[in-house]
């Protein structure tokens, strides 16, 4: 956090770069300019840290990454939330090399990143991460002891085969062994290590050396080379990576940095949460050192890179002939949509009829609200008004299909409306976009919407920072193997979205002379460029429906996996029971990546049409398609399929 990145993105298309920038919540959760500055920031983390500090293990710890202007504020609430004595380090990391821009003032290329332990029980490995010994502290193992015995000075004999020590102190504080040993006597409040029989034998057994038998030394333990571990750990941390600023995502940090924390804060087979997990590296170094691992994001953009490293994460430990796990994605949104319309069970048929009836009216106004129409009280069917457009939400908890658009058509020809929007969580497959063809055909002006899951974060509504986005299309087309029945694969046909961020005329109206920027208007990437005479030239960049595709996957039998999730049983967990819960379907399924193909930095093909694959038996199966756009956004349609 308030690290100075912004959390935009440049998307490299058609050879330019479109600069697209965050949505509101992004910036809510990662911007430190919140209109109340670090008061926003400290409320927002405040809460999120209780959260955070209840899902710990008892023997678990966080790591918290800050920029220095921040750190003391939440230094002092994590203070207050786990306690100052469970303070396990305030760890300095040099996040980038010196640069020359610090003339009026010291150059700042270090952040925090803070270390609590909730209780007293912590797990930290001293050993697995040490530093090397720096070449001063080495150069202390001057003597060396020959494979035949003989001890020489290392200086002089570095080729020769032996075992590199150095003098250490056979005295510790205490006055029961204070005696003259050959000569040498105790410093003062210090004695000898053992009693003057114990002190000859461990001179015999090799343990002590003196470097004349006859005069006796307070520094004749030997510690060799080899023993030492390298130092433990200290707070300044400049060897680790800096933070990889302009590659994939602005703010992804190197991969050493998290294999020393994970390393350091569990071990193999703990399981590891990142709830700001931008690109994934928490996620993707968990997979490789062995740890179970859940990671969370607000940004698309930030789970969509992230799934495209774990695959290859994947991919790398596959090659490697090493063990790798199915991950998934799921979308939140779901669930607060099904906690929406939960109503108890004691209720009797007419009270939860009315219960309801109550939560789908006041589900509609926050739709309304967050969508920032004009709600409609005495209209038996639309349900607001935005400008001179009415506005229709279609049902929490189904996708709106071909009747209710034809239903909308049908009302707005009885209003005599020509505009109409419909706000939804979800459509079925194949509406789009005959269908909206055939609205025009009848003069009116249709406009899908989809509902963002965060509609449903008060702050957000509050502020009018909710986003609905255009719809997407997917086409696609099984093709089936001529000889084996069994056999088919996918290829993904057409892919069509109606993006608009932002007026392509006030773009080119600001555009200086000589000077291009890329917008996206209608559904297009347009490059607009000025010449020296205010000629304004428009290039379109998305010269092909692929160029909209960054990444697309398919599941060849989508609905063998039902979606189950646990929820607590009323009543259950009071007066010190445990709390009982109850496995419920949410009416969904979980998509599996059987195949996918994807853009990388380096490779920009994408493949259109997947490998065969074989199924076990024929029957009737639903293949699902899931595209993912250049912008993060995902879209999916379900293709029947006849095998055999």
């Amino acid at each position: 956090f308030d690290v100075g990145a912004d959390f935009s993105m440049d998307i490299e298309i058609g050879g330019e770069t479109f600069h697209k920038e965050p949505n509101l919540l992004e910036q809510i959760a990662y911007r430190d300019t919140w209109g109340r500055g670090a008061d926003s920031f400290i409320s927002m983390i405040y809460e999120r840290l209780i959260l955070m500090r209840d899902l710990l293990a008892e023997d678990g710890s966080i790591f918290m990454h800050m920029g220095p202007k921040l750190a003391p504020h939440t230094r002092v609430i994590c203070d207050e939330l786990f306690g100052a004595n469970r303070l396990l380090g305030e760890i300095v990391w040099q996040r980038t090399d010196p640069h020359n821009d610090a003339v009026k003032k010291l150059g700042v290329i270090t952040d925090r990143i803070l270390w609590f332990g909730k209780g007293d029980r912590y797990y930290y490995d001293v050993n697995v991460e040490r530093t090397n010994l720096s070449d001063s502290a080495e150069s202390e193992y001057s003597l060396l002891e020959l494979d035949g015995g003989q001890i020489v000075n290392f200086r002089g004999n570095e080729a020769k085969s032996g075992r590199r020590f150095k003098l250490e102190n056979a005295t510790w504080k205490g006055s029961r062994n204070r005696f003259i040993w050959r000569g040498a006597t105790p410093s003062s409040k210090r004695e000898w290590m053992y009693d003057f029989a114990g002190m000859e034998a461990a001179l015999a057994r090799g343990e002590l050396f003196l470097r004349d038998p006859n005069v006796g030394s307070s520094r004749c333990v030997k510690r060799y080379l080899e023993d030492v571990k390298g130092i433990p750990l200290q707070d300044i941390w400049d060897e680790v990576g800096r933070m990889k600023g302009g590659s994939a995502y602005p703010t992804q940090k190197p991969d050493r940095l998290l294999e020393r924390i994970v390393n350091i804060g569990s071990k193999e087979g703990d399981l590891v949460a990142d709830f700001f997990c931008g690109s994934g590296t928490t996620a993707a170094v968990a997979e490789k050192l062995g740890r179970k691992w859940i990671a969370s994001d607000l940004g698309k953009f930030g789970i969509h890179t992230t799934r495209k490293r774990l695959i290859g994460v994947q991919r790398e430990l596959k090659a490697a002939e090493k063990n790798f796990r199915a991950f998934e994605v799921l979308n939140l949104g779901r669930y607060e949509r099904q906690a929406y319309l939960s109503v108890s069970p004691r209720l009797s048929d007419a009270q939860r009829e009315a219960a309801l009836t109550q939560k789908e009216r006041d589900y509609r106004e926050l739709i309304l609200r967050a969508y920032q129409a004009e709600s409609l009280a005495g209209d038996a069917f639309f349900h607001g008004k935005r400008g001179a457009r009415l506005v229709v939400v279609g049902p929490i908890n189904l996708p709106v299909g071909r009747l209710f658009v034809e239903e909308v058509i049908t009302e707005c020809r009885k209003r005599g409306a020509t505009r109409a929007d419909i706000l939804a969580f979800e459509f079925e497959m194949g509406l789009f976009p005959a269908v909206l063809d055939e609205a025009k055909g009848k003069g009116i002006d249709l406009a899908p919407k989809t509902i963002p899951p965060e509609v449903f974060d008060k702050r957000a509504v509050d502020k009018g920072q909710v986003q609905f986005y255009d719809i997407s299309f997917i086409a696609a087309a099984a093709r089936y193997d001529a000889k084996d029945k069994l056999k088919l694969s996918i290829e993904l046909t057409d892919f069509s979205v109606y993006y608009t961020q932002g007026a392509a005329d006030a773009a080119a109206a600001a555009l200086k002379e000589s000077k291009s920027a890329v917008v996206c208007e209608r559904g297009q990437l347009l490059k607009l460029s000025k010449d020296r005479n205010g000629v304004i030239e428009r290039t379109v960049l998305t010269r092909h429906w692929t160029d909209w595709v960054d990444y697309w996957a398919v599941d060849f039998d989508y609905e063998q996996r039902k979606e189950i999730i646990k929820v607590a049983l009323d009543g259950s967990g009071q007066d010190g029971e445990p709390v009982k819960f109850e496995e419920r379907w949410t009416g969904g399924y979980i998509f599996e990546n059987e195949w996918q193909s994807f853009r990388t930095r380096r490779n920009r093909e994408l493949e259109l049409r997947t490998a065969e694959h074989r199924y076990e038996r024929p029957g009737r199966y639903t293949v699902a398609v899931k595209v993912i756009d250049i912008f993060g956004n995902d879209t999916m349609t379900l293709l029947p399929v006849s095998i055999g």
